[in-house]
């Protein structure tokens, strides 16, 4: 079992920048691929960001792309949103959750789907105001 613990989110204010990060607890996480999930009050949860097990290949959501980074350090076994540029419309509870990957050939996988994680954090405010 993995524990996912994040931290980082605060309130900021409009065009302002923050990191969360996101660490397991108990393990190492080299052989998962990690996303980023957010939900804003009244709306459906939604990955925002998601990258491979070798870091090779990532995605964004259109909302966030030009603003947000996801990175992940396999050696300080923590992966990271840098958030920039931030947006009232930001505002929500962000979760990261992991997916152990099995085989070599899915290392440049990676997945927007909740049902694709097996593991989830319990999430980090971020709230931004205008």
């Amino acid at each position: 079992q993995v524990q996912l613990v994040e931290s980082g989110g605060r309130s900021v204010q409009a065009g302002g920048s923050l990191r969360v990060s996101c660490a397991p607890s108990g393990r190492t996480f080299g052989s998962y691929a990690m996303g980023w999930f957010r939900q804003a009050p009244g709306k459906e949860r939604e990955c925002v960001a998601a990258i491979s097990r070798s870091g090779e290949n990532i995605y964004y959501d259109d909302s966030v792309k030009g603003r947000l980074t996801i990175s992940r350090d396999d050696a300080n076994n923590t992966v990271y949103l840098q958030m920039n540029s931030l947006k009232p419309e930001d505002t929500a509870v962000y979760t990261c959750a992991a997916k152990h990957e099995w085989t070599y050939y899915s290392r440049n996988y990676y997945y927007i789907g909740e049902a694709e994680y097996e593991f989830w954090g319990q999430g980090t405010q971020v709230t931004v105001s205008s």
